[in-house]
């Protein structure tokens, strides 16, 4: 397990590949880097692709969470992120983003823009935030104390590998035929998740809400003009299609790409798919 100082804490990290271009992975919440493990041996030569856990999943430290959980911000996920950075002597690179690693990253490009180059976000949360309300913040407490629970909720952010019955209400979620080393990997990930800190079951609803109310980020989308390619899966039901649109609108430089038949995670349900983008982004930049 290779863990790096970022500030006050340590963070788990590992790469894959080799090469001049490096690419940093953000994982979404309630996950990890591992979340490309199965793409990761598809990306071309010539990239080195480095995972970072955030503070308080995978590898990393767990600190005990504030009243406010404001040590569990996107800022200071972002502020994590940048001095992983510094520490494992990474300059300039590009990145990569799923799900609420994508405002963690809009922060990192706001904090030191000449840092990076190009942005692959799937299905991000966009600098608009999101908004959840008591009902849905007592649903993720109520994860944390049954892995039934999670594993139906975890289902939803990646829908197309199960039956579409089994996905009803009151009903448990059932695999597909055919998934192989996904199905396997899916349950792993699984009890991975269920070992987060509260900072992350609470403190990332309870903080991606601040970031909706206040309106900071979105008033800076305009300056978020590294070249950003977005994919969105079509039975994606975690993020606002409009919230996209808005964020492609906003910024100089984005591209939004609709991608039917898959859901929030195209990197587990479709690795080969998600490798095939992420090559075409990515693979044949200058060093």
């Amino acid at each position: 397990m290779a863990r790096v100082q970022a500030g006050e804490v340590q963070l788990g990290w590992r790469s894959w590949g080799e090469g001049d271009v490096t690419v940093v992975f953000i994982h979404g919440n309630l996950a990890s880097k591992d979340w490309i493990e199965l793409a990761a041996p598809l990306f071309p030569a010539g990239l080195r692709v480095i995972g970072i856990d955030w503070r308080g999943c995978g590898d990393s430290d767990r600190p005990k969470p504030t009243a406010d959980y404001s040590n569990y911000s996107m800022q200071q996920h972002a502020e994590d992120m940048l001095a992983a950075l510094d520490t494992l002597g990474i300059g300039y690179c590009h990145l990569a983003t799923h799900s609420t690693g994508g405002i963690i990253a809009a922060r990192m490009l706001l904090a030191q823009p000449q840092r990076f180059g190009r942005v692959f976000a799937l299905d991000p949360v966009t600098p608009l935030g999101m908004a959840f309300n008591s009902d849905q913040i007592g649903l993720f407490r109520a994860m944390m104390a049954s892995k039934e629970l999670t594993r139906t909720i975890m289902a939803t952010a990646a829908s197309s590998l199960f039956v579409p019955d089994s996905m009803a209400p009151n009903a448990v979620p059932r695999f597909r035929d055919g998934l192989g080393e996904i199905q396997a990997f899916f349950d792993r990930i699984i009890d991975q998740t269920f070992g987060v800190s509260e900072g992350i079951w609470i403190g990332t609803p309870v903080n991606l809400t601040w970031e909706k109310e206040s309106r900071e980020l979105e008033r800076r989308m305009s300056e978020l003009r590294h070249p950003h390619l977005v994919l969105w899966g079509e039975w994606d039901g975690w993020i606002p299609p409009a919230d996209l649109q808005t964020m492609a609108k906003a910024m100089p430089d984005c591209r939004l790409v609709v991608v039917p038949r898959i859901g929030h995670s195209m990197n587990l349900e479709m690795p080969a798919l998600y490798a095939g983008y992420f090559g075409a982004w990515f693979g044949g930049l200058p060093a």
